[in-house]
């Protein structure tokens, strides 16, 4: 066994026996103890940008109590203050520059090799049911995808049971769902394509932003935000086709939720489960904010009884319906101690 392997399951075994011992229990039991185990990934979230740090503007409420209940770290450092190279870090515990990990554009290539030990496989080693869901922008299959057909290698070829992804980033193109490896909703007489459609292909053509900018109906968009026009919003990258697959900006929090408390409901007491929840832009996307309210996460894990904390109010002006995570699992009644964490990850421009 690796170093960086060992120490890793050394962490995982003290933060169970934490999470336990927290919960009152012996240290025999808490030795034992598999607790289930779900991370929330921010995208730009900042250290002032949540109630318990000190933030006035905007309530968050669910994530103050995770603080209040739990414990709050004042001096936290990322690996990168962008997506892909900090995703990366989290999952398989190595620098990402270091690996040549950068910005990965649309319908680039899974970064992280299929022969690394990652953390959702330490968590299949130790038992547990794993799963991804929200914004994944590592990459995937070998770059320049056939997304007609599987998308792989992905989040199932390193260790994630099930996963339900915004590709790559809500800004870039293709602007649809894929669960685990194909594309949701995606009609075959209207095929995908990203960077350039085939000679001869019929698929639906979305407006140029350099040359239609009156198609940015939400704003006018620069800077390479200014490629294929999709859902009045200027996309980095081109796409063609694949219409009845488009994503809802305004709805794309609530999809995650619903994914959410569908694996929920799925999971059986006697095995613990891991999600790596890997939200869209919290503060800064186009326009998922707009109309829906996302604090709805935690009800789905309360009602299935891992009794995970109100954790989640989406960092958004709609913050009354949160908690339908923790919800669910009481629901469900998979009952067992949980171990949390919120993490936030801020863009540097």
């Amino acid at each position: 066994m690796s170093r960086r392997t060992t120490m890793v399951m050394a962490i995982l075994t003290l933060i169970c026996c934490s999470s336990a011992l927290a919960a009152g229990k012996p240290l025999t039991e808490a030795a034992s103890e598999r607790p289930n185990v779900v991370i929330i990934y921010g995208d730009d979230v900042g250290y002032a940008d949540v109630g318990a740090y000190g933030a006035k503007l905007i309530p968050t409420p669910n994530i103050d109590k995770l603080a209040a209940d739990g414990l709050r770290f004042t001096d936290g450092h990322c690996t990168a203050s962008t997506c892909s190279p900090s995703r990366f870090s989290l999952l398989t515990g190595i620098h990402g520059f270091r690996h040549g990990v950068h910005i990965i554009p649309p319908d680039g290539p899974m970064k992280i090799q299929t022969t690394m030990f990652t953390m959702p496989r330490l968590f299949k080693k130790a038992g547990y049911a794993t799963a991804v869901v929200g914004k994944w922008h590592l990459g995937l299959g070998k770059g320049r995808n056939d997304w007609n057909g599987e998308i792989k290698p992905g989040p199932l070829e390193i260790g994630f049971d099930y996963s339900f992804l915004l590709p790559y980033t809500n800004d870039r193109v293709p602007c649809v769902y894929l669960e685990n490896h194909r594309v949701v909703g995606l009609d075959p007489n209207d095929p995908l394509y990203i960077g350039r459609k085939p000679d001869g292909a019929k698929s639906t053509e979305y407006p140029n932003g350099r040359k239609n900018r009156e198609a940015m109906t939400y704003y006018l968009n620069s800077h390479g935000h200014n490629n294929s026009v999709i859902n009045g919003i200027g996309r980095i990258g081109f796409q063609w086709g694949g219409k009845s697959a488009l994503w809802n900006d305004e709805t794309m929090a609530d999809v995650f939720v619903e994914k959410t408390k569908a694996f929920i409901a799925k999971q059986k007491k006697d095995k613990p489960f891991f999600l790596y929840f890997s939200s869209q832009d919290m503060t800064d996307g186009p326009v998922q904010m707009r109309n829906g309210d996302s604090g709805g996460l935690i009800t789905a894990i309360r009602t299935s009884d891992c009794t995970c904390p109100d954790y989640w109010s989406t960092i958004g002006p709609n913050t009354g319906q949160g908690g339908t995570w923790c919800d669910d699992s009481t629901r469900h009644g998979l009952a067992r101690t949980r171990l949390d964490c919120f993490v936030g990850r801020k863009e540097v421009i």
